[in-house]
């Protein structure tokens, strides 16, 4: 398969799976009323997204591999403040090792995606397709 839109990535396709679970987490109190947790996973988990999508836009791949690196802290970010959740007890840890897992998935393949980009010396990266 090639990649000719960001969609097409197995990254952003996994980022977006793991958004939809932290937006489900976020929607039962007492997460929903701390606003200032809730609203910073949500982003973090955006983030993830936005990052791959907008790293595929630019032209080069250096630019390319500046947002993926972005867009992998982006998921440490996630899996730092599912702690903070668990710990407050805002999920139960069924729910943290789902998510977390989850997580840990999104950052497996866009460190590979990022080692086949770096290891790319000729084309554009939306014309091959990365291992998986």
């Amino acid at each position: 398969m090639r990649i000719e839109r960001f969609e097409d990535i197995q990254a952003w396709q996994e980022a977006r799976k793991l958004t939809a679970q932290v937006y489900k987490l976020t929607r039962v109190e007492p997460f929903s009323r701390d606003f200032g947790l809730k609203d910073q996973i949500q982003r973090a988990a955006v983030s993830v997204m936005g990052n791959i999508a907008e790293g595929f836009g630019r032209k080069s791949n250096q630019d390319f591999l500046r947002f993926l690196g972005i867009a992998y802290s982006s998921v440490l970010e996630v899996q730092s403040h599912l702690y903070v959740a668990l710990d407050l007890g805002y999920i139960d840890q069924k729910q943290f090792e789902a998510t977390y897992n989850m997580a840990a998935s999104t950052m497996r393949l866009i460190g590979g995606f990022i080692n086949y980009l770096q290891n790319q010396t000729t084309g554009e990266p939306r014309t091959k397709e990365p291992p998986r």
